[in-house]
């Protein structure tokens, strides 16, 4: 077997939070107009899917890529635990002066994950705002 060809991991994870995008620097008008009802002063909720690819060589010694019960504990740690059922913009430090898009917020996932992966190792986001809408991080 060639040891040599690079393979991914999955782990597929949920969260519920809320949020408000809002430039502080605009009018009510413009934010209204760019934002629509994302833009409710009383914010509005996502059921976001997450899925953290992690791909590189498998060690051949140990015989995979990434222990998945680490990386899910990862994700839980970094992740989870800071964002599930939280405001974004309220409870989640990096949304205090941070418009909690979903491309925001997928790199910030990517952030706090990145440091704690072996650099050896290739980290790729995937965030479902919706069912129909979601983004990747690195493009």
């Amino acid at each position: 077997m060639n040891q040599k060809q690079k393979v991914a991991v999955y782990r597929k994870e949920h969260f519920n939070a809320a949020h408000r995008l809002n430039n502080p620097n605009w009018s009510d008008e413009r934010n209204q107009s760019v934002y629509g009802k994302c833009n409710n002063p009383n914010y509005h909720g996502h059921n976001y899917d997450l899925i953290v690819k992690v791909s590189g060589f498998v060690d051949e010694e140990v015989g995979y890529l990434m222990d998945l019960k680490i990386l899910s504990d990862l994700i839980k740690e970094k992740i989870l635990d800071r964002f599930d059922h939280m405001n974004l913009n309220l409870d989640v430090e990096e949304f205090k002066k941070l418009n909690p898009t979903a491309e925001n917020i997928a790199m910030v996932i990517y952030d706090q994950l990145r440091s704690e992966i072996n650099t050896d190792l290739d980290l790729k986001i995937t965030l479902f705002e919706t069912e129909r809408n979601y983004v990747e991080y690195p493009a």
